[in-house]
């Protein structure tokens, strides 16, 4: 499984979807195998259809010349709907949408994406200063 964490970090996250990915055999064990980085990754939109750019899956060296690019984009299978509200969230409200976690689930890839405004360095800090607060006192309370 991959996980973005610094999604939560640099994001303020409206709303979360599940969402299948296109994958070719040599990313899927690569991925299997336990590489890859979504950190960069992002969603756009083309032809009325997702796609996740930025994704870096490496290379399988056991899949010889059938590999595949490691930075390719990979379509995201979304409803319709769900393609249009996201689509259309992203063009009129200034929002993005990020991957936050690839993971295998009854042995198909999934991607959670989130729909997610980004963060000024001071809402950043007060973030910080909220989940410390809020950690201090969670300790507090355990202790009495």
């Amino acid at each position: 499984m991959l996980t973005n964490r610094r999604a939560r970090h640099d994001y303020e996250l409206l709303e979360t979807v599940e969402a299948g990915i296109v994958l070719t055999g040599s990313e899927v064990k690569s991925l299997r195998r336990g590489g890859g980085s979504i950190a960069e990754a992002y969603a756009r939109f083309r032809r009325g259809e997702a796609f996740l750019e930025g994704a870096t899956i490496p290379i399988y060296e056991e899949a010889s010349y059938n590999n595949h690019v490691i930075d390719r984009s990979r379509k995201l299978l979304l409803h319709r709907r769900q393609i249009d509200e996201l689509r259309a969230a992203v063009e009129r409200r200034g929002l993005t949408v990020v991957p936050l976690r690839l993971y295998f689930k009854d042995g198909r890839a999934k991607v959670e994406v989130a729909l997610a405004r980004g963060r000024k360095v001071h809402d950043k800090r007060r973030a910080a200063a909220e989940r410390d607060a809020k950690r201090e006192i969670e300790r507090a309370m355990r202790r009495h």
